[in-house]
């Protein structure tokens, strides 16, 4: 059929590459009419092959609505080129909805969007975007939204300019079994609830996993449940829409829980990083000064549909910017590099303040007014982790209490 699959090795590792030879095979017309006809309880069976698309496929309120290709690997919608709309695949208010086996590639936005929907199965799902990582990318390769009762698994996400795997403001979701790699971040839970996140790899994304909770949107985000990931070699290059809140992770980090509450993140193994291997921090650490220049670029995001740096988050009364009860438990930590990265102000801190060690656990300890360290909404809880690099930052004081000691973090919630 003309498509090719080779591989490249980096770091020793095997990763998937597309070959930009491609045989197209003219469906659109078939295939499009497929979509706009598609009745509840129905299949959409795609057959093997490379179809390029010149706008987007959408499906709207349906029903047990089942859209699948005959493999990750046979079955390529392609829509480099795209001239209508912005996303791949468009899926919208429908219930009990199953996508799996095939690939879809390089589409103007989002190779993969599900929005209000309910019960939805994303199975063996390939989202790349080909050639080289890349700001003009889309944003997200798997992107479900305003969702419930969601399962992504056994996916692929290579090259998305923002994450390569995305809940946003959703209830009840896996994430399990997936690879993430070449992205901004990898897998990123945002605003969302009773989330599990398990057995992926995630790797040579500038982050590996991002747990976020942000202002200024419709639902909030709490408890989440992170375990046996692999998470290492997160370095690349930050290639964000600059103004977007992914476009001010650092590279190097591996994982970043951020003003999100009631996370546990355990048994799971992260490694290799050169700002740190884990951070917990709250927003205030991200969010900018709010001058010309700064809004102007999260305008831009914004216009692009990505979330941005808010730096009046503090005028969303019912967002709380501060992470809080969270347990890091029985990880295996590790580092291959011996001296912080430069090229970031995070590097540049632990090369002064840390004896220019990579720190596993970073917190910055920032809180807000009137609360004190460790109090009951703001509590960090860090067990059997082995032996780690702890920081304690004390960036609200100009990192006057920097300090290593983890003992009042010794704690273990019941």
């Amino acid at each position: 059929m003309g498509v090719v699959l080779t591989v490249v090795v980096l770091n020793q590792l095997q990763m998937p590459e597309y070959n930009p030879e491609r045989t197209y095979l003219d469906m659109e017309e078939a295939i499009l009419e497929a979509f706009i006809l598609a009745k509840d309880s129905a299949t959409i069976q795609l057959p093997e092959g490379h179809y390029l698309f010149s706008q987007e496929l959408s499906i709207s309120g349906k029903k047990h609505l089942t859209i699948k290709g005959m493999g990750m690997d046979k079955t390529v919608l392609s829509f480099k080129g795209q001239t209508k709309g912005a996303q791949g695949i468009i899926i919208s208010n429908s219930q009990n909805i199953t996508l799996a086996d095939m690939t879809i590639e390089d589409a103007a936005g989002d190779n993969l969007k599900i929005t209000e929907c309910d019960t939805v199965l994303i199975r063996n799902i390939r989202s790349a975007w080909t050639g080289k990582a890349s700001t003009a990318n889309g944003a997200y390769g798997i992107y479900p939204v305003l969702s419930n009762n969601l399962i992504i698994e056994n996916c692929e996400a290579i090259g998305a300019s923002d994450a390569g795997i995305y809940v946003g403001q959703s209830d009840q979701v896996i994430i399990r079994n997936n690879k993430a790699f070449y992205n901004v971040a990898g897998i990123e839970s945002e605003n969302s609830t009773r989330v599990e996140i398990y057995n992926n790899e995630v790797f040579e994304n500038t982050s590996g996993l991002l747990i976020f909770n942000l202002p200024k949107l419709t639902r909030y985000g709490h408890t989440v449940k992170a375990y046996n990931n692999t998470i290492y070699n997160n370095n690349t290059k930050n290639f964000g829409v600059k103004g977007s809140i992914v476009s001010a992770v650092p590279k190097g980090t591996g994982v970043v829980i951020m003003a999100t509450q009631n996370v546990s993140f355990f048994e799971n193994t992260v490694k290799n990083h050169k700002t740190s291997n884990l951070s917990i921090v709250s927003y205030e650490i991200f969010a900018t000064d709010g001058d010309s220049q700064s809004n102007n670029l999260a305008n831009e995001a914004r216009a692009q549909g990505i979330r941005a740096v808010e730096s009046d988050f503090r005028e969303d009364n019912s967002y709380n910017p501060y992470p809080g009860n969270i347990q890091i438990s029985s990880n295996l930590f590790e580092n291959s590099y011996r001296f912080p990265t430069l090229t970031n102000e995070y590097g540049i801190l632990m090369l002064l303040k840390n004896k220019a060690v990579i720190p596993d656990i970073v917190y910055d300890g920032i809180l807000p007014a009137g609360a004190t360290l460790q109090d009951d909404q703001h509590k960090i809880c860090l067990q059997e982790n082995g032996k780690v690099n702890f920081v304690y930052m004390d960036a609200a004081h100009d990192f006057e209490d920097f300090s290593n000691d983890l003992t009042p973090f010794n704690c273990k919630f019941p």
